[in-house]
């Protein structure tokens, strides 16, 4: 283990992330909020910690290897969240442990937009502005923007960048060099941000509540600046902006990469991933607004179809965006929405869950196990689109789905032990480890009122979701350590 190189990138990368907490000051200032100082005073605490980790060995130029950055992109996201957290400790109208702090913290990073926050609508537009801003570094990586700067600092990055990237298979690069690759998702990111922003301003919104709602949304990280979320705008036009960009972020950014270079959208219809997110996306909508005019739940056809397309994006993309208490829809309306985010975006996109991808091969497994019944001798390969895919990607699928199950059924089990109710426990943990944010039971507008060890199971979920399983457990590995 290279640990002098470890330490350096660690420190490095402290030193960059203590710079995002100095746009809240500027905020601050704009709006005239005596609100700047714990802003302040975390970047001085985050940027002093990464000197010092970076000061001892900061003339060491030794190569990253794999595990050296697995263990960089495990141990940078646990520190990210805990320094992340020290402005909403220091900052006194909160009045935040930090058990609560580092929760807030690490649900922005992660995209998964859980909080324990209430009375949003009151609080000092700087602190709504960072938990946002949280969550659209998070989105795309703050390990990918490194990979994009680190280079000129003197450190590669293809080691970071594959064991950052989510999705079965992480090999793939859109451009030949892997810092070009960083640079060209960035753009893409930041060009869809900067059209979200703009969209909910032409629908209604103010500069900063669009500002803010274009980070979380891009993200698909569900933070809103208001306590009713996006039903604060009682607004059909901001809905369907909020609709079409959630969909738009829960596909593979290579896809936009590639639409945005070719000038081209033929591709998307080729991918086999897209097309099964698209049936899926529509079928869980029109379940959803079928039983709620069933049930009559809103009092007329266009509310509900509107709702209904919406939370069924929202809490399929894992997004968490809501306009209605889903929570309390009839029937199985609400347990259907949250098996929905089991599933989540496509592969490499700023979505939680198991991604579809993961969803067709198990599917495709299945059908090739029901023909092997009837054609035991018969030699039946599981293809996504033309191509066949490889015994060794279907093994892993198997193997994540596998430690997926196992490890949501201890943490389960663990929350119930707190002394949670079975419901809150299952959806806790659903939302924590799928990055989706609400729930339902106890946890359906947010975690304030669950207890401390619980918070900390889902700080680990959380971490656990954004990082997909792996990353995080092959450190606890004798194979990872062994020389």
């Amino acid at each position: 283990m290279n640990w002098t190189a470890i330490q350096r990138i660690l420190g490095l990368l402290l030193m960059m992330f203590s710079l995002t907490m100095l746009p809240p000051v500027i905020v601050s200032l704009i709006f005239g909020e005596d609100s700047w100082l714990p802003f302040v005073e975390g970047f001085g605490l985050t940027l002093a910690a990464g000197f010092l980790l970076w000061l001892p060995v900061n003339r060491s130029r030794k190569d990253l290897r794999l595990r050296d950055g697995f263990l960089v992109v495990a141990a940078f996201w646990t520190v990210l969240g805990t320094f992340g957290a020290a402005p909403l400790y220091f900052a006194g109208g909160l009045s935040m442990s930090v058990t609560d702090a580092v929760f807030e913290s690490v649900s922005g990073l992660t995209t998964t937009g859980a909080t324990v926050l209430t009375g949003l609508d009151e609080l000092p537009r700087a602190i709504l502005y960072y938990r946002q801003q949280l969550q659209w570094l998070g989105g795309m990586g703050i390990i990918v923007l490194a990979v994009a700067v680190l280079p000129m600092l003197g450190v590669g990055g293809m080691q970071l960048y594959r064991a950052e990237t989510p999705g079965p298979v992480k090999d793939t690069k859109l451009t030949p060099r892997i810092t070009q690759t960083a640079k060209a998702l960035w753009y893409v990111y930041l060009a869809f941000t900067t059209a979200c922003a703009l969209s909910y301003m032409a629908a209604g919104m103010t500069w900063f509540d669009a500002l803010c709602h274009a980070f979380s949304t891009v993200a698909i990280g569900g933070f809103s600046t208001h306590d009713l979320s996006m039903g604060y705008f009682n607004s059909t036009a901001i809905d369907l902006v909020a609709i079409v960009f959630m969909f738009a972020a829960g596909i593979n950014f290579s896809l936009h990469f590639y639409a945005w270079r070719y000038v081209s959208v033929r591709h998307y219809s080729q991918d086999p991933e897209f097309r099964g997110y698209m049936v899926i996306l529509l079928g869980v909508a029109v379940l959803v607004i079928l039983g709620l005019f069933y049930h009559g739940t809103f009092a007329t056809p266009g509310e509900a179809i509107v709702a209904g397309l919406f939370q069924a994006v929202s809490i399929a993309t894992t997004t968490g965006f809501t306009t209605a208490n889903y929570a309390s829809w009839p029937a199985a309306l609400p347990v259907l929405l949250l098996f929905a985010s089991f599933i989540g975006g496509c592969a490499g996109s700023t979505a939680g869950g198991l991604k579809v991808v993961r969803w067709l091969l198990i599917y495709k497994q299945g059908l090739r196990e029901i023909s092997r019944l009837v054609h035991p001798s018969a030699e039946i390969p599981i293809k996504l689109g033309n191509k066949a895919v490889q015994s060794r990607v279907v093994e892993a699928v198997w193997g994540f789905f596998s430690v997926y199950v196992v490890i949501f059924s201890a943490m389960m089990l663990a929350m119930m032990a707190t002394g949670l109710d079975q419901v809150t426990a299952f959806s806790a943990i659903a939302a924590t480890l799928n990055n989706l944010g609400p729930g339902l039971g106890d946890v359906a507008s947010g975690f304030m009122t669950i207890s401390d060890p619980s918070k900390w199971i889902s700080i680990v979920a959380m971490l656990l979701g954004r990082l997909e399983i792996f990353t995080l457990l092959v450190l606890i590995t004798p194979t990872f350590w062994r020389h």
